[in-house]
Order: structure tokens, then sequence, then C-alpha cells
């Protein structure tokens, strides 16, 4: 379906029981980063999970060059749950849809039940701080230094994203079958042009738009329940971003997920789905 928020359409899923404990999860960049199969198997949980802005089936304006920054991303999550009659939530960031729900959590708290982070960090895109780990660089040369895909057709791509899935993998957990799969659904879904696969499938919009101010030092002000979920072999935010969060953020508990780069692959479901429902219980 689609919401109407903050100017923009959203394409919005949802799994589960109205009635059930609303679970908002908020991907890097669609919400086919939660694959159907994780999203029935929080049952228990109304769970709803939706494209962001210049992504997937959401409205798509020019992701190129955005208009918007990153508190507007921040608003349309806060204005669906609104808009979905949701008066409190559990939100579940991932990767870059973590710093979305970092600065929820600090800027609409009432509407923040539980926060859980996974694969993220306390810093927007661009350099880090000294005392946290950057981007591992070979992989980063890896990542960037191979022939780009023609976004157009849909082979190329697949390719291309499941072997960015593999160099963002640890020793253990990479699903070459998962990740193609996905990735063929991602260029499904979005319009048929370069920029709109580039954003769908890589967040290109993250790179343009402004994150400031930063909000790494208002970390102790998140007063809801925090769970922070990371892969020990993460090449992207390395793990030592997750226990920068757990350490700053009051209370939070650390999930470590051994042999795992970014994500929560299938491999890690047994242990991370309990482990979600238990904090959002």
């Amino acid at each position: 379906m689609q919401i109407t928020v903050n100017d923009v359409e959203l394409a919005v899923e949802t799994f589960g029981d109205p009635a059930d404990s609303p679970v908002l999860l908020i991907g890097g960049v669609t919400m086919l980063s939660w694959p159907d199969e994780f999203c029935a198997a929080l049952a228990g949980r109304y769970v709803v999970r939706y494209d962001l802005r210049d992504a997937g089936q959401s409205t798509l304006v020019d992701p190129d060059a955005p208009r918007y920054d990153l508190r507007d991303l921040v608003t349309d999550a806060s204005e669906l749950l609104m808009a979905l009659n949701l008066d409190r939530a559990h939100v579940v960031g991932m990767a870059v849809g973590g710093f979305i729900g970092q600065l929820l959590a600090l800027d609409h708290p009432d509407q923040v039940a539980s926060l859980t982070l996974i694969s993220t960090r306390p810093v927007a895109p661009g350099p880090v701080d000294p005392d946290l780990p950057e981007h591992d660089p070979a992989m980063m040369e890896r990542l960037f230094g191979r022939p780009k895909p023609d976004w157009t057709d849909r082979d190329s791509v697949v390719d291309y994203m499941t072997e960015t899935a593999r160099l963002m993998s640890g020793s253990r957990g990479f699903d070459e079958q998962d990740a193609s799969a996905t990735a063929g659904a991602i260029f499904d879904r979005a319009q048929a042009t370069p920029s709109a696969q580039r954003a769908s499938h890589l967040g290109t919009m993250f790179a343009a738009i402004d994150c400031k101010p930063r909000w790494r030092e208002r970390l102790g002000e998140i007063s809801a329940p925090t769970l922070v979920v990371h892969g020990e072999e993460d090449p992207f935010f390395p793990h030592g971003n997750a226990e920068a969060l757990a350490k700053e953020i009051p209370a939070a508990t650390l999930l470590t997920l051994p042999g795992v780069g970014q994500g929560v692959p299938r491999e890690t479901w047994p242990v991370v789905v309990p482990a979600l429902l238990r904090h959002t219980s």
C-alpha cells in the first residue's frame, strides 16, 4: 500500500495482527532488506516495513541530487507511525536505517518503545571519529575497484549485487541463492532507470544528503531499551562501531554474531529472531 507522509508517498507492507505489538523495520534502503520469511518469523508482532523515499516503489524524484536531508527521513518514519495509528512501536534499524532509528529515538522518544540497531554506527556517512574503525580498506578497494554493472540489465545488476553481498559477508553466513534472489526482487520493484536502480540497491542518496548536525554526543539521551546486533567480521561498519553504540547508549545490550559481516543472513535467524522477540515483548 502507498501512504502519504511528509509530502511523499511511501510503499508500505505489514505482517501479522494489528492488535499485536508493532515493530517498525527500517532497512538500508528498501523494504526488501527484510525478507518475507524474516518478517513472518516475528510471529506475535505486527511488523511494518517500507521503502525509503527515492527507493523501491516510494516517491522517486532525483536520488542523485536529493532535496531532503536525514532529518526528513526521520520525519517520514515518525509520520508513518502516526498514519498507521501506532502511538509507539519497537523500532529496528539496519545499516543506514540505523541512523534513522537512532534519531527517531532521540527526537521522537514517545514513539519508540524499544530500539534495535543492526550493522550500523553512531556517525553519518563520511570520515569517522578517530576512535571508531573505518571501512575495511581492502574490502572498499574490491567493492569500488570493479567494473560497474549495466543498471538497466537485470542479470548484470544481480551479478554485481550478489558479489557485493559476498564482499560484505564474513567467513560464514553468505548465501548466494538468497543474495541473488534479493537483488532480483529489488531490481523488479524499482523503476527501470539507472538512478532509481542505483539508489534502490546501493542507497546512493545517502552520499548526497545533509546528515548534520551530529548526534553521537546525544546517545546518552536515548531512553528506549536498546539492543545492538552486529557481525563480528563486518567489513563495512566494523565491530568497534557496535561497541561504541552499546557503550554510549544507556543500558544497551550488545549481541555479537561470530563470523558474520553486514546484516542478519539467514544463518543468524535462529539467534537473532528470538533475541528480537524477547526485546520487543
